[in-house]
C-alpha cells in the first residue's frame, strides 16, 4: 500500500493537484487498498490494481480486485477497531461507487474529489 500512496502523491503532484486534495485522495486510496487486501479473498496470482485520472474538474481514483464480493458501508462504533474505510470515502469524496470489472471478474471501487482549473484527460495506472 505504501507503493500505491507514493504513486498517487507523485502523480497528483505532477498534475499540480492542491496538497489538501492530494492528501485526502491518498488517505482514501489507502482505505480502499486496505479493504481490497483484507476482504478481496482472491486466488493467488490475482492482482489488486489502482488507477487515477484527472478530468472535468475531478480527480478520480479507482481500486480494482478480482473478488465478486462488493463492499458494504457500515456504521462503526467508537469501540470498533475497523469498519470506517468506506464511511470515510462516503464522507470525504464528492462521489463514489462500485461497478463490476469488464469481463465479469471482480469489481472496481472508485471515488472522485473536486479539482478546479487543471488540465483534462490525464490517466495513469499503478
Amino acid at each position: 500500500m505504501g507503493r500505491a500512496r507514493t504513486w498517487l502523491r507523485e502523480q497528483a503532484s505532477s498534475w499540480r493537484v492542491p496538497d489538501e486534495t492530494m492528501e485526502t485522495a491518498v488517505l482514501l486510496l489507502s482505505e480502499l487498498m486496505t479493504n481490497a487486501c483484507r476482504h478481496g479473498r482472491v486466488s493467488p496470482g490475482r492482482q489488486i490494481g489502482a488507477r487515477c485520472a484527472l478530468r472535468q474538474g475531478a480527480l478520480r481514483v479507482e481500486v480494482s480486485d478480482a473478488s465478486s464480493e462488493w463492499p458494504k458501508l457500515k456504521r462503526a462504533t467508537a469501540e470498533d477497531e475497523c469498519g470506517r474505510g468506506l464511511a470515510l470515502v462516503a464522507l470525504l469524496a464528492r462521489a463514489w461507487d462500485v461497478q463490476p470489472r469488464p469481463y465479469g471478474i471482480g469489481k472496481t471501487v472508485w471515488f472522485e474529489l473536486p479539482v478546479n482549473e487543471l488540465p483534462v484527460k490525464h490517466l495513469k495506472h499503478l
